[in-house]
């Protein structure tokens, strides 16, 4: 099954295991549900009211055992939230799971409540208005377009940068919320279907196409010039590793070559990325991905495979720019074009080239308010703008 996507009146329906999500915009609006992998783990957690939560652990026999009581492999609390997880509070419903000796917390939520959150998990409160605008709706696009892609799995979404950061409660304030209802709704889509709206901390000077990152092009994922990032604290950044650490890391990993002797970069991709390079040693020589390289680093120790390498007698500097994947929208990049006075439509234009911002349902005011005041109108009513 396909959702359909064609026009702000088109049936958005989706069935998963936590039940209907929504329903016909013809008829009473029912919002989305969002579903979030909270947790998964063997360790036990703290699971319930915020007032009240109990331990949840898993047996022998792999099923979950709630304050010294056995719960079989699945439990909902009673009540109706908010709910603590963990450290995290969220609003929405509750399920706790068993599934292969591991316990699974899931959160469904509404769109708009996930939203608001994601906007503060990924983007400082404090940035421009517009910023936030991009970001809510890059945030609710990405969500839908991962939710059709995983409807037969039990969670639509991770609640980390694996997906997007959804922190809860926690990460809501006035500005995000805002920033969701300015733009409640709304949704980046190509040829009327939602897209891959993807996007990073910092591009570097511009941004990398899908199929360099993931080997599959996307129209609207395309070479994009990004200036201004200078603010950003990894636009420019340096990592040195000794010669024999790296050496370890890599045979760790498989690559077995000697005594590590030269790193060389073979070839780059047309955003000037690393695409491969080569890893000389004593006994032989290895060829390496980039994107592989920064795995096996750490994404805090390589921040980006826009790369040099500086060799020295014992040890070899990595001198990059930018941080993340590269491709989509710079988000140090759409704080720059807000500061400047560009509004969120051509943000999202800027970084998604031919999409268009459309209407998934009607709007229905729903986030509970969080501060008092007016919410600052919404000075962009077309829902096209100049996004094209």
């Amino acid at each position: 099954m396909r959702m359909l996507w064609r026009s702000p009146t088109a049936i958005f329906l989706m069935v998963t295991s936590f039940g209907l999500l929504a329903c016909s915009a013809a008829t009473a609006r029912v919002e989305p549900k969002i579903r979030v992998l909270l947790y998964r783990g063997a360790d036990p957690i703290k699971v319930g009211l915020v007032a009240r939560s109990g331990e949840v652990r898993i047996d022998a026999d792999g099923d979950l055992v709630v304050d010294g009581q056995k719960q079989a492999k699945r439990w909902t609390p009673n009540g109706h939230g908010p709910w603590r997880v963990g450290s995290r509070i969220v609003r929405g419903e509750i399920v706790v799971r068993s599934h292969r000796q591991r316990i699974e917390v899931l959160n469904r939520v509404d769109l708009e409540e996930y939203v608001a959150s994601t906007v503060g998990g990924e983007m400082s409160p404090s940035w421009p208005a517009h910023a936030l605008r991009a970001q809510a709706v890059a945030a609710r696009t990405y969500v839908l377009y991962e939710a059709d892609r995983h409807r037969d799995r039990a969670w639509d979404v991770r609640s980390t940068a694996v997906s997007q950061v959804y922190r809860g409660l926690e990460a809501e304030t006035r500005e995000t919320v805002r920033a969701t209802r300015a733009t409640e709704g709304q949704i980046l889509t190509y040829a009327g279907e939602p897209i891959l709206a993807v996007f990073h901390s910092t591009s570097g000077g511009q941004t990398a196409t899908a199929g360099e990152v993931w080997g599959e092009d996307l129209p609207y994922l395309r070479i994009v010039e990004v200036e201004d990032e200078d603010d950003a604290p990894h636009t420019y950044w340096r990592t040195a590793f000794g010669r024999e650490g790296l050496s370890g890391i890599l045979e760790a990993a498989g690559i077995v070559v000697g005594e590590l002797r030269n790193m060389t970069i073979a070839d780059r991709t047309p955003s000037g990325r690393v695409e491969s390079l080569i890893v000389d040693g004593s006994t032989g020589s290895h060829r390496l991905r980039g994107r592989q390289l920064r795995l096996l680093l750490g994404g805090l120790a390589l921040r980006s495979t826009l790369f040099e390498i500086r060799e020295s007698d014992d040890e070899f500097v990595f001198v990059g720019s930018g941080h993340g994947h590269g491709v989509g929208m710079s988000q140090w990049g759409a704080r720059a074009m807000a500061r400047q006075g560009a509004s969120y439509q051509r943000i999202l234009a800027r970084f998604y080239p031919g999409t268009r911002i459309e209407q998934l349902l009607p709007i229905r005011r729903s986030l509970q308010e969080i501060s008092q005041g007016e919410d600052p109108p919404n000075d962009e009513t077309s829902q096209e703008g100049d996004h094209r």
